[in-house]
């Protein structure tokens, strides 16, 4: 997941006191390199308070406001590329830089105090980001620029005053002063209400506590991380390192209910209300602005324009995944009663909420016979971590420098230098947070904390990106094992990092992955790809007591085992995207309503009564608002991408990878999604080498 509303970074007070200072090491296939000095270097501080925070806050926002208030008093006739849009461009980089700093510590921070203070940082910041959208003066004075400079704008210039004009009237800009105020309202209101739920969510700590017998199923290597109480039972947390282990492994029917239960009811209460609150202000918003609902407000600026497109794609996607997903569900019944009769269970005839990740699993071992208990000892995180970077660096024609002494927010995170392998120059810095901890972010996702782009000297400034994650910590003699959707979830997030620090984007609006939603996570689904086959596997494992190779024989049944359950896993997407669709096409009030239906009518699997799942979708809260659909259409191109090109020419072929980068990472934003697809592949795309991946089989221009 690319975080959409967030950026930057800093951390606790007490934690460390330091300045970053960039001191670097070889690590593993991580070199070291010379780099020249042709990047504009921020230093970034991770050592801010409180108070600091606070204080910068109020600094930056005056700060800020004088450089549009300089922009917006120009005369007409003295509107310049360079004192108008230069000086646009040059403050929205300023202010994108700075703020990272000061709202991304409410997702890392190990300091309490520093998250709250974070989190007060971002709802002041939000409510600028809406005074700043809302400035008439300079929507004004770019529409002049524009009808004076047209023909004179470079390419980008002209994007970058398009895409100002554009969200100026989606602001209502060109509408009456009191429907600009009811939007300034509701705006803020909405960013308010978006960083409190996913405040909600950072700060949830729930845990059960099961004895060994209930467990039963699990590994010793899950259970030897588990805290233990006094009577000698374990205790269970809602993160993903306990919940889905156990959800797939654990032979207790009535274990994984009440995991479930509590995995589907965190915040429900509280983000329940948030939510509805939410639809119902997107619709108002929408309104005013004239447009029929929120999702087509959203997707006017999307590769697919409008509800009826997606809607179009989503029914089609569900008619060609039905046939299988019935198929695989009729299996799966079979398994459980199996199963049910075996350890005499009761048999209720049904596959419920609780069950699926159980028999999913089971699925994996009975067709296909990959046993996880084995595979997970060949993915220790420190050697998956050495050869995923050594793969994207050969790839890409890198070079990853590991920081000595990164003085980051927590002592776990790592740190690295990135420099193009063939110029020695250093085109960002990325860090690596991957262990769950009390208050920290609880999915994976990247994070951008600073733009690459050219700055007011004329270099380009250094691109820097986080990745959070929360894989299971090492502990008790047992190192950080992966299991292999873990792996593919490394792959996919550091997609994005990579994309986010190859930009050679001229604005920050359009840096790495400052793209269309439904386009955002081509290039991380399609590095996906690297996770299921021979080769990159065997360079990112072996046996964590002694380096071993993945037997030939496990390795190709994990990999045969791709198209397991390739029906139910994307019906879920499917289910997904039509309620995000259906809350945002018409006010609903009952959101837990809205998703049994799809669940039942298309997964053919209830919904837990008394939950809500969409009370912890942070996706609805955080950017993916009526694009949760984005997932599949973006997965189609990514698909195309990597069977059309990389698979055909050589997965490790550098040749493809540097005409990748080129054309797909470098870019950012300051090119349609589809026109660089369609330049990467030399044809329109087509949607067959996404159903033959599903063990389908389908051709169909996506280029309409």
């Amino acid at each position: 997941m690319m975080f959409l509303r967030l950026r930057m970074v800093t951390v606790c007070r007490a934690l460390c006191r330091v300045r970053m200072t960039l001191q670097s090491e070889a690590v593993g296939p991580v070199r070291t390199c010379s780099v020249s000095a042709q990047t504009s270097r921020t230093p970034l501080r991770w050592d801010l308070t409180p108070l600091d925070i606070r204080s910068k806050t109020d600094s930056l926002v005056r700060r800020i406001k004088k450089l549009y208030d300089d922009i917006g008093s120009l005369n007409l006739e003295e509107v310049s590329v360079e004192n108008t849009l230069r000086a646009l461009a040059l403050a929205k980089m300023e202010y994108g830089s700075a703020r990272h700093a000061l709202d991304f510590p409410q997702y890392v921070s190990p300091c309490k105090e520093v998250r709250s203070a974070s989190t007060e940082a971002d709802k002041r910041l939000s409510d600028l980001d809406v005074e700043l959208s809302m400035r008439e003066d300079i929507f004004t004075r770019v529409i002049a620029l524009q009808q004076k400079y047209q023909d004179v704008l470079t390419r980008e210039e002209r994007r970058f005053a398009d895409r100002i004009i554009t969200l100026g009237k989606r602001n209502g800009l060109h509408l009456s002063k009191d429907i600009q105020e009811e939007i300034e309202r509701t705006s803020k209101r909405l960013s308010e209400l978006s960083i409190e739920f996913n405040k909600n969510l950072n700060e949830e700590n729930t845990y059960l506590v099961f004895s060994e017998h209930e467990l039963g199923g699990l590994a010793d290597s899950y259970l030897n991380g588990l805290e233990k109480t006094e009577d000698g039972c374990y205790k269970v947390t809602l993160e993903y390192p306990h919940y889905y282990p156990l959800m797939k492994r654990c032979h207790v029917p009535d274990t994984r209910r009440r995991m479930e239960k509590a995995f589907h009811s965190r915040c429900l209460k509280v983000n329940t209300e948030i939510l509805e609150q939410l639809l119902q202000l997107r619709a108002r918003l929408s309104s005013l602005l004239g447009f029929s609902s929120h999702a087509n407000y959203v997707l006017q600026m999307n590769m697919a324009k409008n509800d009826t497109n997606v809607r179009d794609f989503l029914d089609s996607f569900h008619e060609k995944l039905r046939p299988i997903g019935e198929k695989e569900r009729r299996y799966i019944l079979s398994l459980k009663k199996r199963e049910s009769l075996m350890r005499g269970l009761a048999f209720d005839g049904q596959i419920n909420a609780w069950d699926l990740p159980y028999y999913m699993n089971q699925v994996e071992q009975c067709k296909f016979s990959v046993d996880k208990d084995k595979l997970i000892e060949y993915f220790p995180l420190d050697l998956v971590t050495e050869g995923l970077l050594d793969i994207y660096q050969n790839l890409l024609g890198l070079t990853f420098t590991r920081v000595k002494q990164p003085g980051a927010w927590h002592p776990e995170v790592s740190a690295y230098r990135v420099v193009d392998t063939a110029s020695g120059e250093e085109i960002g810095q990325f860090y690596l947070d991957l262990h769950p901890r009390e208050g920290k972010y609880g999915h994976a996702a990247c994070f951008g904390l600073q733009p690459g782009c050219m700055g007011a000297d004329g270099k380009r400034s250094l691109s820097v990106a986080a990745m959070v994650a929360n894989f299971t910590k090492p502990s008790k003699g047992w190192p950080s094992l992966l299991q292999h959707h873990e792996v593919e979830t490394y792959f996919h997030e550091f997609g994005h990092v990579m994309h986010e620090i190859c930009s050679k984007a001229t604005f920050s609006e359009f840096s790495g992955t400052q793209v269309e939603t439904d386009f955002v996570e081509v290039p991380s689904q399609m590095l996906e790809n690297w996770a299921w086959e021979a080769e990159p596997l065997r360079r990112m494992s072996g046996h964590y007591r002694d380096g071993s190779a993945i037997p030939d024989p496990l390795l190709s049944r994990l990999i045969a085992s791709r198209v397991a359950n390739t029906g139910l896993m994307n019906l879920r997407q499917v289910v997904l995207s039509k309620v995000d669709q259906s809350l945002h096409s018409s006010p609903h009030t009952d959101t837990a309503q809205v998703f049994a239906k799809h669940c039942q009518e298309i997964l053919g699997i209830p919904a837990t009564p008394g939950t809500n799942m969409l009370a912890s979708f942070s996706h609805l809260a955080g950017g993916y608002d009526g694009q949760y659909y984005g997932y599949l259409w973006s997965e189609v191109y990514s698909m195309d991408i990597f069977f059309n090109r990389f698979k055909k020419q050589g997965i490790m072929n550098p040749l493809v990878g540097a005409e990748y980068r080129k054309v797909i990472l470098e870019p950012g934003g300051s090119s349609d999604g589809l026109d660089m697809v369609t330049t990467f592949l030399g044809r329109a795309p087509r949607q067959d080498a996404f159903f033959q991946c599903k063990g389908l089989s389908e051709g169909e221009d996506m280029s309409h």
